[in-house]
This record gives C-alpha cells, structure tokens and sequence, in this order.
C-alpha cells in the first residue's frame, strides 16, 4: 500500500483547486496569494484614471505577483519622484557620519580576543 501526502491551500475557508505534493510549494503558492491580494488593494487604493473591475484587479495582482522576481528587477531601476518625510529619515539614519567619514567602531575592552 502507498500513502501519498497532497497538500492545498485553504483560502477564506474554501479549499483552492490547486494542489501540491510538497509542503514548501503549497506555502510559496500561498504567499504569492497574499502578496497579489496586497496588490489588489494598492491598486484600488491607487489614483487610476481608469475603471478596472474587481475580476481585472485580482488578475493583474496575480500576474503580477506570480513574475514577483522579474517585476522586482523592472522595479529596481525606479527612483521616487518626491521621497516622502519618512525615507529621508531612515537613509539619513542609515549613512555613516559625514564629519568623521567612517561609521563608529565600539572600542575593544583590554585582555579580549575577538572570536
């Protein structure tokens, strides 16, 4: 006798039609669900000056977070047009000191050896 191991994804309580013999594939497809659903939502959220209905939306987030890695890359090479207040914070936190040029070293106590 063989027992066989099949996984799905249970959405909003609906078991998808999709399934998968390995756990690590089932999880993966589930995570790309939530980041097309994360884009659904930035995209009706967004200021179109078009008419998109909820079945296009759904299918362009998909799309688009199924070619996460390819879209990351396009998406690489974009600057911001205006940074917000809250990203010139963090980039102005994350430089090193201009006056000394060099990031702050915590001084080494006497007798220590580094490991």
């Amino acid at each position: 006798m063989t027992v066989i191991t099949k996984f799905f994804v249970v959405r909003d309580g609906v078991e998808l039609d999709k399934v998968f013999s390995e756990k690590k594939d089932a999880e993966a497809y589930d995570k790309m669900l939530d980041a097309a659903d994360q884009l659904a939502e930035f995209i009706k959220k967004g200021e179109l000056e078009c008419n998109l209905d909820d079945e296009s939306i759904k299918e362009i987030s998909v799309f688009l977070a199924k070619n996460g890695p390819e879209v990351t890359q396009i998406l690489k090479t974009v600057k911001p047009l205006s940074p917000s207040p809250s990203n010139e914070k963090i980039t102005k936190s994350k430089e090193p000191s201009e006056e000394t040029g060099s990031k702050k070293e915590t001084p080494k106590q006497p007798g220590k050896r580094d490991r």
